[in-house]
């Protein structure tokens, strides 16, 4: 009597071969696939974290070179004002050497053609300047201002109120506005009793 044994395959038996076990194929195309997916995830966050730094890279890089440029390009405009700063005060100035060297070259000039020649030649002197933004200024009569005046002495005067600019020793001058040498000035002061102005 033979005792079928539960689970053989009468077929199986007869050739000699085990049956294999078998999982259902639901499960094991989900359990592959699933750590595929996982596996390549991981890899394009990586890649595409990696393209950002090179796209970040590339933009320092870039940034980095054009301040450095600009630095650059700062320094020789800084060179040139440096080394061609006055020439526009040069090209002013040239007519008013031009004007002083015919006065020397005149030979038979007399007093008169001199100081027309020198009248002249001071007006080209301050059309120069003018060109170049200097301006005189002359504070006789006006409030003794120390900012833009230089007191050389004090003088009692009854005529002015105190602290009035007398008289101008040497003009003052401003560039755009801004002072570039202080009037020198004699100041007014209240006079001492029993002097008369």
């Amino acid at each position: 009597m033979t005792h079928d044994i539960p689970g053989d395959d009468p077929a199986a038996s007869s050739t000699g071969e085990q049956p294999e076990p078998q999982e259902p194929e639901n499960a094991a195309a989900s359990s592959d696939a699933e750590p595929i997916e996982a596996q390549e995830e991981p890899l394009s966050e990586l890649e595409s974290a990696q393209r950002e730094a090179a796209e970040n890279r590339e933009k320092v890089l870039r940034i980095a070179a054009e301040l450095d440029n600009l630095r650059k390009r700062g320094a020789r405009e800084l060179e040139n004002a440096r080394k061609y700063g006055l020439e526009r005060l040069a090209l002013a100035l040239l007519p008013v050497r031009d004007s002083l060297e015919a006065g020397v070259a005149a030979d038979n000039a007399d007093l008169e053609a001199l100081l027309a020649g020198k009248r002249a030649t001071l007006r080209l002197l301050d059309a120069a300047l003018e060109q170049v933004g200097i301006a005189e200024f002359d504070p006789e009569g006006e409030p003794f201002d120390p900012a833009r005046h230089e007191a050389m002495t004090m003088q009692p005067s009854a005529t002015v109120e105190p602290n009035t600019v007398l008289t101008v020793i040497q003009k003052g001058y401003s560039i755009h506005a801004r002072l570039l040498r202080p009037a020198r000035v004699i100041v007014s002061q209240v006079p001492a009793e029993g002097d008369e102005e």
